[in-house]
């Protein structure tokens, strides 16, 4: 049943995110706002979902390494992963407010995590993220909110010239973002519920778990999601996705879980603090390399190295590359 569960969870996957960015889109164009807009609210909230669950659980049953490694590896993986897969697919453009804010508001919130999570502002343990510091994410998350509600009533039609994405009515509009939210979420919880079972079967470590097979698992709809629409030629969605899930993820999911209850932060996920850091400044570098703002597929390749060195680091740090 595990493994049927598996496959099951990701045709629920790739069917849920279909729905979900045709429903997307679709009301986008019904209320005039941009892909990119709906890619950095709808699709991101719907996309999250799974690390959403999986941090609330995990707060709640004491597992807070797999709820942190969940949303640091998530996010080292829609950077690199995500993005290098969309890439290849079809080169990224990148819209100017992307690069000039929401990058950069995604590196923020990075170092404020890695700052809250190594000071001892609200408690005496330095390596907690208190209550009163989720407070603190989910004020940025407000501050970010805020920022695309500006955005999307500085859009204009015109941003839809390009956009072959077919009109639909509200009610099947939201209907599809219904049934493929649902999709996604039944999708990553049997991906990553199996995938964990499976994995806890050979003795690999809650940290280990949480960066590399709950975080691909819970990133899986990300990578669907954003994989569908660079074949669909809709590319501010692919890009907004990934990086509005990023700060969803660090803002929005970390603080909501931490201001229910106090995470415990290891010391380790420093260094997997660094490699967000590391990745973010790579995507910043593939953009403003060459003639127009883009991630090109050989770029995209290189994420993709540079990912396959992540883990391979990951399965060093956990011993399994001695053992084997």
């Amino acid at each position: 049943m595990t493994y049927l569960f598996f496959v099951l969870g990701f045709v629920f996957l790739i069917k849920g995110a279909d729905l979900l960015v045709d429903g997307a889109s679709s009301l986008g164009r019904r209320f005039n706002i941009s892909s990119l807009v709906i890619g950095l609210t709808i699709v991101s909230f719907g996309t999250s979902l799974p690390e959403l669950l999986v941090n609330l659980f995990a707060s709640f049953s004491d597992n807070s390494d797999i709820g942190v490694g969940n949303i640091l590896g998530s996010n080292i993986a829609n950077t690199l992963l995500i993005l290098g897969v969309a890439a290849v697919i079809l080169p990224l453009a990148i819209t100017k407010s992307t690069y000039f804010i929401e990058v950069p508001f995604s590196l923020t919130a990075t170092l404020l995590v890695g700052f809250l999570a190594n000071t001892s502002l609200f408690q005496a343990d330095e390596h907690t993220i208190s209550r009163w510091d989720g407070f603190i994410l989910l004020f940025f998350f407000g501050l970010f909110m805020g920022y695309v509600y500006v955005a999307s009533r500085e859009k204009s039609s015109h941003d839809f010239d390009t956009d072959d994405t077919s009109v639909m009515s509200y009610a099947k509009s939201f209907t599809y973002i219904g049934i493929g939210m649902v999709g996604l979420w039944l999708g990553g919880q049997w991906v990553v519920e199996s995938a964990e079972e499976i994995a806890l079967a050979y003795g690999l470590s809650k940290t280990f778990i949480g960066l590399t097979i709950i975080a691909i698992g819970t990133s899986l709809p990300e990578l669907v999601t954003s994989a569908i629409a660079a074949f669909k030629k809709n590319t501010d969605i692919a890009v907004g996705n990934v990086v509005g899930s990023n700060i969803f993820n660090l803002l929005w999911i970390l603080g909501l879980s931490a201001s229910l209850k106090p995470i415990e932060y290891a010391e380790v996920n420093n260094i997997d603090i660094y490699m967000i850091i590391a990745s973010s400044t790579a995507l910043i570098l593939a953009i403003v390399i060459g003639k127009r703002p883009m991630i090109s597929r050989w770029e995209g390749v290189v994420f993709l190295i540079l990912y396959a060195m992540y883990m391979y680091y990951l399965l060093d740090r956990e011993g399994l590359i001695n053992a084997a």
